[in-house]
């Protein structure tokens, strides 16, 4: 790394290298539920934009920067009335789409509010989540991500969103870190704690894992090995997938429908977007008594959301309480870090680290080659559009994010790792195919 390739990955402002690639993506912004018809409306801060969400009286969704063409004062103040927000300053008023539809203080002029508009961004709302396009493309933005997690209906899918007070670049990579598991998660478990046909005792034996890493069409993808019993062995496949989502290796392969997005709200702050296919059964996570492991709760315990800009689904284990860590716990409890629940210890981690983590100051090794991929292939698709004009993977062919899966699994030691993954694939559970059928 070097203080360029540093400042590249991590700014996503107007402008910036990565906040151009970026703003090609659809981005998942809100739950279709955080807005009301004719609601308030609400703060959201995207790629270091300060921007306005609401629901119209029609129930279409606005997303526009807060400011109004007028004189700048705040639309957030606004009122979200007869499908239309309207300043309180002067009255005038626009359309989700950002027209200016009414300009109530000037007297004989029916036309000029023709010549104002709002800076407005393309919106679409799909099982549960409200996207953006905050591209050049606004007349004919690209499709939505086919991203399969993103597909499934409401009903069938468990969307989380989360902060994080830090970069989304060491927040996601925490997703793509195999080897920290053994430790962070399960530095206190042992193998004789679990059953004999729980796999998750292969990480717990061996906890330096061998790594198969990759590019591919739709970002990077590894796969961590280990020897298992009777000459077999255990995989955990992951994927990074342009511009910011994950898939983890934590669940059945055949079932672990899920994905998850580190949504930059600027340099400083993240939202975390999980999204889960409910019918996926439960990562094992218990001893031989069925108890669950110390640490492993699977829990998100938030603070009251308020309106500032950062003010949306804060968790109240936080860095001014040392993320509530019970070192009485950490020392004798059998919770290596004395955190409760694996998001909150990936949390206090990647927030440790600092608002943007110096990456002059880190020293990678073998275990981080995925880590180095990524950034990589960021930077690559990153630079190619700015001096090229090179569309980045997955905009406008949305289905190369579709057939992408990850999870662990153990099968014979013959198998190299693509013709593993592939087996898998194929016997892999496909909910909105077998719908259609």
């Amino acid at each position: 790394m070097n203080r360029k390739d540093s400042e590249d990955l991590v700014r996503v402002g107007p402008g910036t290298v990565m906040g151009k690639m970026m703003r090609q993506y659809w981005i998942p912004a809100a739950m279709s539920s955080e807005l009301e018809r004719d609601g308030a409306p609400m703060r959201l801060m995207l790629l270091g934009e300060q921007l306005i969400a609401f629901r119209d009286s029609s129930g279409r969704v606005g997303i526009m920067d807060h400011k109004c063409p007028h004189r700048c004062a705040s639309l957030f103040l606004g009122r979200n009335e007869e499908n239309g927000i309207r300043c309180v300053y002067h009255g005038w008023k626009y359309d989700a789409d950002g027209n200016c539809v009414d300009t109530p203080n000037i007297a004989g002029d029916s036309d000029f509010k023709r010549h104002i508009k709002a800076k407005a961004y393309k919106t679409a709302e799909r099982n549960g989540l409200v996207w953006v396009y905050m591209g050049e493309r606004q007349e004919a933005p690209p499709p939505l991500p086919a991203i399969e997690a993103t597909l499934l209906p409401e009903s069938e899918v468990q969307i989380v969103f989360a902060q994080r007070e830090c970069n989304w670049l060491q927040a996601l990579e925490g997703d793509i870190d195999t080897s920290h598991f053994g430790f962070l998660h399960a530095g206190a478990i042992s193998a004789d704690m679990l059953a004999p046909d729980n796999i998750f005792r292969y990480t717990v034996t061996n906890r330096a894992p061998d790594y198969h890493v990759t590019d591919t069409e739709y970002g990077t993808m590894y796969a961590a090995h280990r020897a298992a019993d009777d000459g077999q062995t255990y995989w955990r496949f992951a994927n990074f997938m342009l511009p910011f989502w994950t898939q983890t290796p934590q669940g059945k392969f055949a079932t672990h429908l899920h994905n998850r997005a580190w949504v930059p709200m600027d340099d400083h702050h993240t939202m975390f977007v999980s999204l889960r296919w409910r019918n996926e059964p439960a990562f094992v996570t218990s001893d031989k008594a069925g108890k669950l492991m110390p640490g492993f709760e699977r829990v998100f315990d938030y603070l009251p959301n308020t309106t500032e800009w950062h003010g949306r689904w804060r968790l109240k284990a936080r860095p001014e309480n040392d993320w509530l860590v019970d070192r009485e716990a950490q020392k004798t409890g059998g919770n290596f870090t004395g955190i409760t629940g694996i998001h909150q210890q990936d949390q206090a981690i990647t927030e440790s680290m600092g608002p943007v983590t110096d990456h002059l100051f880190e020293h990678l090794a073998p275990s981080d080659r995925m880590i180095m991929a990524t950034r990589r292939r960021l930077l690559k698709a990153a630079r190619a559009l700015v001096k090229e004009g090179a569309v980045p993977p997955g905009v406008d062919d949305p289905e190369l994010m579709y057939a992408v899966r990850s999870g662990d699994f153990v099968t014979e030691a013959r198998l190299g790792w693509r013709q593993a993954y592939d087996r898998q694939m194929r016997a892999s559970v496909r909910p909105l195919q077998e719908a259609a059928e």
